[in-house]
């Protein structure tokens, strides 16, 4: 009778990529809950509901991009715990997904560049650590065998 095999436990350089992902859902925890601010104070909610509906537009966009963000960040982080030969894949997509969205900061938001260029550069750093990790490491063939 053969035992079945237990995949390596996620330690080691695994812990990267899994403190980046779980400090990304945590930001975008925040961002959700940063556009959602509104709802709670009136002058806030006066002026987002009174200036038309452009202003109304661009915050339900952004607060439906963040929420996505967040929802898709949690279901990574679960497949990314439960060892799933999923992971590698969504997690590049996921690397690829933060590197659009600080390019949209970077492009299309009112922050200062030096704050944009800085969010661009770490998710550019991040993605060409981890995708080549993901890749190509025996280390992460091993681990994310689960269906």
């Amino acid at each position: 009778m053969t035992q079945p095999v237990n995949p390596p436990r996620i330690a080691g350089w695994l812990l990267l990529p899994l403190a980046w992902l779980i400090m990304t859902m945590l930001t975008s925890a925040l961002v959700v809950a940063m556009y959602l601010s509104p709802l709670f104070n009136p002058e806030l909610r006066t002026t987002l509901f009174s200036h038309g509906g452009t202003l109304l537009t661009q915050w339900s966009i952004s607060l439906l991009t963040a929420a996505v963000v967040w929802a898709y960040s949690i279901w990574v982080c679960w497949i990314f715990c439960k060892r799933s030969r999923r992971l590698p894949r969504h997690y590049i997509l996921w690397l690829l997904m933060t590197i659009l969205l600080a390019l949209k900061t970077f492009a299309f938001t009112p922050v200062a560049d030096g704050k944009a260029i800085q969010t661009l550069l770490l998710s550019l750093l991040a993605a060409a650590v981890f995708v080549p990790y993901f890749k190509r490491s025996q280390r992460v063939k091993q681990t994310f065998i689960q269906p």
